[in-house]
C-alpha cells in the first residue's frame, strides 16, 4: 500500500470535494506547482489510491435513477467467487465488507424498477449468497 503524505491527503480531499477541479486550481489551493500536482496525482492512480473520478448529480436531474442498498449474508467458503460476480455488474456501483450480521453492503443503481426487479432476483440466485434485505434510497436526507 502507497504510504500517502499531507500533500497526498489533502489533494485527495481538495478531488472530493471539486472531482473537476484542474490541475491549476488544485496546485493553487495546495499551494504546490502544476508539476508536483500532476505527478502526485498520476502517483496516487496508478498505485490503486485514486480508482476513478466521478461526478454527483443534483436528485431533481436523477428522477429516473432507481437507487438501493443491499445487504448480503454469505457463504463463508464460496465469498471470493460471489464477491467477483457482484464486483462484475455494472448495476453495482460500490461493494463493501462489512462486520456484523451482513457480509457485504451493495450500492444498486438501476434505470427501471423491472431492471431493479431482475438484478434483485440473480443477485440472490448467486451461488453462496445466502439472504439479503434491500433498502430503495428515497431522497437524501437534509435538515
Amino acid at each position: 500500500m502507497l504510504e500517502l503524505s499531507r500533500t497526498d491527503r489533502a489533494l485527495i480531499g481538495a478531488l472530493m470535494r471539486d472531482g473537476r477541479a484542474s490541475i491549476t486550481t488544485l496546485a493553487g489551493l495546495l499551494n504546490i506547482s502544476r508539476a508536483t500536482v500532476q505527478a502526485r496525482l498520476e502517483r496516487l492512480i496508478a498505485a490503486g489510491v485514486i480508482q476513478r473520478f466521478t461526478i454527483e448529480v443534483d436528485a431533481a436531474a436523477e428522477l429516473e435513477v432507481i437507487r438501493a442498498v443491499m445487504m448480503i449474508e454469505l457463504e463463508g467458503a464460496l465469498a471470493k467467487p460471489v464477491i467477483k460476480a457482484l464486483q462484475r455488474r455494472a448495476e453495482i456501483v460500490s461493494l463493501y465488507t462489512t462486520n456484523g450480521t451482513w457480509d457485504l453492503v451493495a450500492n444498486i443503481e438501476t434505470h427501471s424498477l423491472q431492471q431493479f426487479d431482475r438484478v434483485l432476483r440473480e443477485i440472490r440466485e448467486i451461488k453462496g449468497v445466502l439472504n439479503s434485505e434491500t433498502n430503495i434510497l428515497l431522497n437524501r436526507a437534509s435538515a
